[in-house]
């Protein structure tokens, strides 16, 4: 990437909400990522230390919860230093580097869930063939595709940015945005906006191909009872976690574009890290607690370490 402007550092101005409660946003944030460490590594583990769970569905989930620590790596240690910090900078490459792996991050998720809709109906709707279909090698190579083309596209993205010259270094977001660094630019910003809308209808697209995928999977629920208890063990996780992820990312895409100036700034701040604070969290706790066999095998083992526990006492 080539700085064409004389920019070495930008200024996240948007702290200047959360000057009278740093404290208690500082706690919070602590708490929460050591929140998203714990239920997603116990996920991780508890789905690579059984081999009963080394399956399409579990694999996927274990790559949600991978992709959660990739993402939220990027945002929580910059974002609880500068809580305590009285200027909120980031150098030039910091803030691309942030904004790639944020982003990346998001569209990640999107390429997961969009995998496990498939996978839920050809589960569903062709279990003779499931195994085929989804068979280890398919699965492995589907997971380096939906990891493979998100990387590759920000990378395009940002290699558009990093070319244009900027008048400005006061990004308004507590966190580097690359629709926030595009709007300092000096001159026309057409491809790059042309750019972001063909990728955001890619990923709108993604939705498109969930919701297709799960219509024959709901009449397919209708027909038995059998066909109704396996959609609510493992379609409605997936569901909680597609419309945790869309709402929490139409808040920031709406936001980054269309926001009001009128909004107050804290609320423009909680709506700019929804889509890093909740999906992270409440993923791993749905899946934990809705799928039967990754509750069942973390009961199994909060049991285990009890006794040990106890025998070392």
């Amino acid at each position: 990437m080539t700085n064409e402007s004389n920019v070495v550092l930008f200024t996240l101005s948007a702290f200047s909400a959360t000057a009278n409660y740093r404290g208690i946003l500082f706690f919070f944030s602590i708490l929460c990522y050591g929140t998203i460490l714990v239920v997603n590594v116990c996920l991780i583990l508890t789905i690579v230390l059984d081999p009963n769970l080394h399956e399409p569905m579990y694999i996927l989930v274990c790559n949600l919860c991978i992709n959660a620590l990739y993402g939220t790596a990027a945002f929580y240690p910059k974002f609880s230093f500068d809580l305590l910090s009285d200027t909120q900078v980031i150098s030039y490459v910091g803030c691309f580097l942030q904004i790639y792996v944020i982003y990346t991050y998001a569209t990640i998720d999107f390429s997961v869930l969009a995998l496990m809709s498939y996978d839920r109906y050809v589960a569903i709707c062709r279990p003779l063939e499931y195994h085929l279909v989804m068979s280890v090698r398919r699965t492995a190579m589907l997971v380096g595709v939906a990891w493979f083309v998100p990387l590759l596209c920000e990378i395009m993205v940002l290699g558009l940015t990093a070319q244009l010259k900027l008048c400005g270094s006061h990004i308004q977001k507590v966190y580097c945005e690359n629709w926030s660094v595009v709007k300092l630019a000096c001159g026309s910003t057409t491809g790059n906006s042309i750019v972001g809308l063909i990728i955001i209808a890619f990923y709108c697209g993604h939705v498109v191909f969930i919701v297709c995928s799960y219509v024959p999977v709901v009449k397919s629920a209708l027909k038995s009872k059998e066909s109704r208890k396996k959609f609510s063990q493992t379609c409605v996780p997936h569901l909680l976690c597609l419309l945790n992820v869309a709402a929490a990312l139409l808040f920031d895409v709406m936001y980054s574009r269309y926001g009001s100036a009128s909004v107050p700034q804290s609320v423009k701040n909680f709506m700019a890290v929804q889509f890093i604070m909740m999906p992270p969290v409440l993923n791993p706790i749905i899946y934990g607690l809705i799928l039967t066999k990754i509750r069942h095998r973390m009961a199994t083992l909060c049991v285990m370490a009890g006794k040990n526990l106890k025998l070392r006492a």
